[in-house]
């Protein structure tokens, strides 16, 4: 099933796209969370669709897509997953997963414009594969348990800006991961019998010129050893969002530019759908609008 939250920032309707056609879920549940997914939302879901009881929402293609999950409690992000982005970042693959955090207020629609941060000289574009958890997976027996523990998955950019992240975080990442809008993610979360998870085309291009071209294939630590490993050191609770990785091809190579006010990212999952963010400037506080 496709899972979606459309409509304002802060009121969104949680709907199910069946045919192309949104349909409004919210007789079975007010939001697309941690609740939901843990309680048998998604079976609760496909059994209204099934009964015909969900009425469709109207020009449902026409509204804005929130973020397809509620604010998440985390988000727990691996760094250099992909062996050619480590060799564009100068570094060798990693031996172990790369953990970092971005703050849940990074979670924005999939096409909402993403603000530069002042003084930013180096905002670059991440397109990666998201996983959202739906049970609570703690002390794992093995990566094999790992999907009983995942209600599906997201397409995600993990916007960041590389000077704040390596020149001036002290060692840690997360300066440079955690601007407000800096997690665009959706347009729908899917749930894991829909898709070859193993098997998916991630692509980015940034005013219409594409920069990345791979396949989640080719991740040094899969989908279901990162839930694994994750659980050995903390618990991973329902809603929580996990993004993989991403491949080669962003600015940090020196092979593209940064981005800049105006410029627009586009990133698209295979199955898992296409987001679209302009870049804008960030208005000092006190600027008029």
């Amino acid at each position: 099933m496709k899972f979606a939250r459309l409509g304002p920032v802060g009121q969104e309707t949680p709907a199910v796209l069946v045919d192309d056609t949104y349909y409004n879920l919210s007789s079975v549940t007010d939001d697309i969370n941690g609740s939901f997914l843990s309680s048998g939302g998604a079976q609760r879901a496909a059994d209204a669709v099934a009964a015909g009881s969900l009425p469709p929402l109207e020009n449902g293609h026409a509204v804005r897509l929130g973020a397809p999950i509620a604010r998440p409690s985390a988000v727990i992000c691996i760094g250099m997953n992909y062996a050619a982005h480590a060799a564009e970042s100068g570094s060798a693959p990693p031996e172990i997963p790369i953990i970092f955090l971005k703050t849940p207020n990074t979670v924005v629609g999939p096409n909402d414009d993403v603000s530069i941060p002042i003084g930013s000289t180096k905002t670059d574009w991440e397109v990666e594969l998201g996983i959202v958890i739906g049970k609570r997976a703690s002390y794992l027996s093995s990566p094999a348990e790992s999907i009983n523990h995942i209600a599906g998955f997201v397409t995600a950019n993990d916007v960041s800006e590389r000077d704040f992240q390596l020149a001036v975080s002290g060692g840690q990442w997360s300066k440079g991961k955690c601007a407000p809008g800096f997690n665009p993610t959706g347009p729908w979360l899917v749930t894991p019998d829909e898709l070859d998870y193993q098997n998916l085309a991630l692509r980015s291009w940034v005013n219409g010129e594409i920069r990345q071209d791979s396949n989640s294939a080719d991740q040094i630590f899969n989908v279901d050893f990162i839930v694994w490993h994750l659980s050995q050191y903390l618990a991973l609770e329902p809603g929580d969002l996990v993004l993989t990785g991403t491949p080669e091809g962003v600015a940090l190579s020196g092979r593209f530019p940064y981005l800049s006010a105006g410029d627009v990212c586009e990133i698209e999952i295979e199955g898992l759908g296409r987001q679209r963010q302009q870049f804008v400037e960030t208005a000092l506080p006190g600027t008029p609008s």
